[in-house]
Formats: C-alpha cells, structure tokens, sequence
C-alpha cells in the first residue's frame, strides 16, 4: 500500500505556514473549524471567475482578517470596491463578528499549482484534449521559472469505458524532502462521462536558496 500525505500538509507547522491562524478551545474549535469551512466554500463559488489560489484566515480580539490570493483580483474588487462592501457583509453574517478583507494579487498564476489545476480542470470540461492540456501546464511552469512540474490526471479520460491515470512531467519534484517548496494544488473536472481529478505538483526550488536570495 502507498503512504500519500498532501505535501502541504506535509510541511505545515515546519517549513509552511497555517492556512487558518487562530486558538480556541472545546466546543468553539469544531465551531470555528466548520466556519472557516463555509467562508472558504463561500468565496470560492463567489468569485469562480477570479481564479482564487488560497485563503488565510486569521482570527484575532473580535475580528476576523480574510486574506484572498486571486490570479484576477480585480473580479473581487469590483468598480470603485463595490463587490468589497458587499462581500464584507456577506462575511459578516457568517461569522457574526467584524470582517477586514485583504486581497493580494497571484504575479505568476502558472506557478501557482492551485491555479493550473483549475486550469487544467476547466479545460477537460470544455471537452478540450487532455495531453494538450497536460503538457501546456508543465511547459508554462517551467517557462515561468519552476524548478519541475508534475501534472496527473485520473477518471475516464477522452470518454473512454475503463479510468485510467495519466500524467505529465518536467524537471524534477522530490517529494519526501522538507527543504524543497513543493506546492500542490487538486481540481475536479465534471464531465459527461464522469468526474475526472487534476492533481499539480510544482517544485519552487529549496527553501535555503528562495532565503538567501531575499537577503
């Protein structure tokens, strides 16, 4: 049998940082846990066109900070920040406390293996070639920079009766090495045949050198 983790998850608390950043204790923490869920499901149908990456959220005395990475954050922003003003309300009445929305704007989407997955997911919906698809992705990545790329795709691919897996590679994406950023992004892809899962390794170098490099 294969041991598989989300490398994420893998990394959390070691080299990455929490995706929701807040303490509570006894029955409020299954509270808590259940909201962050409903305001990430909330902001990712919200703003599909807005090709969201991630969502901290961060609880302090209160309050509650909502940081959104998008690809295109001026979906989110809307003329003159009106969609901000709604959607502050939106996420008011979730968490029934005040909410403070921070968007940063995602400079390279093909790094982002979150944003690719999408991407890719999208693409095998529109009945689109899924090699094609496949090996765009990875040559974008590693145009873009990417030290490797990894892009599996499983489900009944091109309509075919039997699923199967297939996948796309380039450079190199070691997955057991902790100094090694390896972000991961997964997708669906609802077809007529069926759903169809896109998974994206992109390997973003060591952590060591993206430091050094920062100094």
């Amino acid at each position: 049998m294969g041991h598989k983790i989300n490398p994420l998850g893998f990394r959390i608390g070691i080299t990455e940082p929490h995706r929701s950043v807040w303490y509570a204790k006894g029955k409020v923490y299954s509270q808590l846990v259940v909201q962050d869920h409903q305001i990430r499901d909330f902001l990712k149908k919200r703003f599909a066109a807005a090709a969201v990456e991630k969502i901290i959220i961060e609880r302090k005395n209160e309050r509650v900070v909502i940081t959104m990475h998008a690809g295109r954050p001026g979906v989110i922003i809307g003329k003159r920040g009106a969609e901000i003003e709604g959607l502050t309300k939106a996420l008011e009445n979730i968490t029934k406390t005040s909410v403070k929305v921070n968007i940063i704007e995602v400079r390279k989407p093909d790094l982002s293996a979150q944003l690719v997955a999408e991407n890719v997911a999208e693409q095998l919906t529109r009945r689109g070639s899924f090699r094609r698809a496949m090996k765009r992705a990875v040559e974008n990545a590693m145009r873009e920079g990417a030290q490797g790329c990894l892009v599996k795709i499983s489900g009944r691919l091109g309509g075919a009766e039997i699923a199967r897996v297939e996948h796309d590679h380039a450079g190199s994406v070691p997955l057991n090495s902790l100094n090694t950023k390896i972000d991961y992004g997964y997708a669906i892809s609802y077809t007529n045949a069926g759903t169809i899962g896109v998974r994206v390794w992109v390997n973003h170098g060591k952590y060591s050198a993206q430091k050094s490099n920062e100094n």
